[in-house]
């Protein structure tokens, strides 16, 4: 019979014997990651099956069920892609249109993300100004699109700030109702330890909104868009805005076709970004099945 001792030192030495990867590896967990990697596979491979078909009923159908000039076709509009990307004409009228909503869409969270976060704090002065802020929020800024041109001129402040005037009630919105779902449990926990408000602020508070944040920029990405668009519509001259109203008054679906793409392409780029960034930060959060 081997003696307490040995078993312990036999024992002490499977605990310190290296493992090898294939153990650290929780049982299912390699299953799992190859079933997440098909299916992010067969969602891409639908999507472009979607694509084909819609672009291909687009081909029959101009020209066959209906005049091509009401429509255009995808083969004149890629043509015409092509062209703008080999002429460089399409940088110009995308750097003006990126630049405006960009802008406008990060001066909309650096103002409406503070608001929000003042409204959700102080109840008493929130429930003040709430029929103001949503009197504000549901007026027209398209209406108000001759005004912005006639106070900032046809720069490009103009646009940053029809874009930032769409945008801006999304964040204030959208951070207030965050910090109102905060679990009030931890913020009483962390008062009885005695954390200090800026402690609360940057362990609990900060990142209970971060979801409703990236919410707020995936909403804000097309409203900017809409918001700079419409600020060319009115006055410029440059952006897939301008370059859409030029092609429409020359009759000129085609153009007008390949700028809306291009603009819906950019929609979906950034998009993606953020819905990276999603992922990244909010790494820790359980998938939805």
């Amino acid at each position: 019979m081997s003696s307490p001792f040995a078993i312990c030192r036999d024992q002490i030495k499977e605990m310190t014997e290296p493992v090898t990867p294939d153990e650290m590896i929780p049982p299912g967990l390699g299953r799992e990651q190859e079933t997440a990697s098909g299916s992010g596979i067969s969602i891409w491979l639908w999507r472009l099956g979607l694509i084909v078909g819609l672009l291909l009923v687009w081909e029959f159908s101009a020209g066959h069920l209906f005049n091509e000039f009401w429509s255009s076709r995808p083969s004149l509009i890629g043509e015409r892609l092509l062209a703008l990307f080999a002429s460089g004409e399409i940088w110009r009228h995308l750097d003006a249109t990126v630049s405006e909503a960009l802008l406008g869409l990060l001066l909309g969270a650096l103002v409406g993300t503070p608001i929000g976060i003042t409204l959700a704090k102080y109840r008493r002065t929130a429930e003040i100004v709430d029929p103001f802020v949503m009197g504000l929020y549901g007026l027209p800024r398209v209406a108000l699109a001759p005004m912005f041109i006639l106070w900032f001129g046809i720069s490009l402040l103009a646009k940053v700030m029809m874009s930032f005037s769409m945008v801006v009630f999304v964040f204030i919105l959208n951070v207030t109702e965050g910090i109102r779902t905060v679990d009030p449990d931890m913020v009483d926990l962390m008062r009885t330890m005695r954390a200090p408000k800026s402690y609360i602020l940057r362990k609990v508070t900060i990142p209970s909104i971060i979801p409703w944040l990236i919410a707020s920029f995936r909403i804000g990405i097309g409203l900017s868009l809409v918001g700079a668009v419409v600020g060319e519509l009115i006055g410029a001259n440059r952006g897939l805005g301008w370059y859409v109203l030029r092609a429409g008054g020359q009759l000129d679906t085609t153009g007008v076709f390949t700028g809306l793409l291009v603009l819906m392409l950019v929609a979906m780029i950034a998009n993606q970004i953020v819905f990276l960034i999603e992922r990244k930060v909010l790494h820790w959060r359980p998938a939805t099945k």
